[in-house]
């Protein structure tokens, strides 16, 4: 897990790219005839505007929020690594599915209309099942395996002795 600002960010980075991404992939084969092979480059045109909502979002409000949460219900140093990363994901999950909904109800579904409100309602209850378990069990293991790798301790020790 990240220990500082730097590895924060990078981790937030490519939890950004990989959550929405497959977000972007689902939504795009719930709006079409299911998945095709045109949906995963449909969804890079998408991906450099959602991710960096994504990122500003959780950045400043989501991951901020899901951590005071997970502390509420799990101390570090008393309770397993694994409760807290849990709850984290799922609290990230809560907070983010709503946000980036209406974010995509805005950008895609015509703006501010009548029914807003309920299209941005639809969005969040198809999205959230599926990022609910993406997160679990695909991008929360892959990003924060990538990110053991990249910033493992034995790498860690030998860039700062080089420098």
């Amino acid at each position: 897990m990240p220990k500082n600002r730097f590895q924060e960010t990078i981790f937030t980075i490519m939890m950004v790219l990989v959550m929405v991404y497959a977000m972007i992939c689902y939504n795009i084969a719930l709006a079409s005839e299911g998945m095709q092979n045109f949906v995963f480059t449909a969804a890079l045109r998408e991906l450099p505007i959602m991710a960096v909502i994504a990122f500003v979002l959780d950045t400043f409000i989501a991951g901020p929020l899901a951590k005071r949460q997970a502390m509420k219900l799990f101390t570090p140093g008393e309770d397993k690594p694994i409760f807290i990363i849990l709850a984290i994901s799922i609290f990230s999950v809560l907070f983010m599915c709503p946000m980036m909904s209406f974010v995509a109800t805005l950008l895609f579904n015509g703006g501010l209309t009548g029914n807003t409100v309920s299209s941005w309602l639809q969005i969040v209850a198809m999205n959230f099942p599926m990022a609910f378990f993406w997160q679990l069990l695909v991008a929360g293991p892959l990003v924060r395996k990538v990110f053991g790798m990249i910033f493992s301790e034995r790498k860690s020790k030998v860039v700062t002795e080089a420098a």
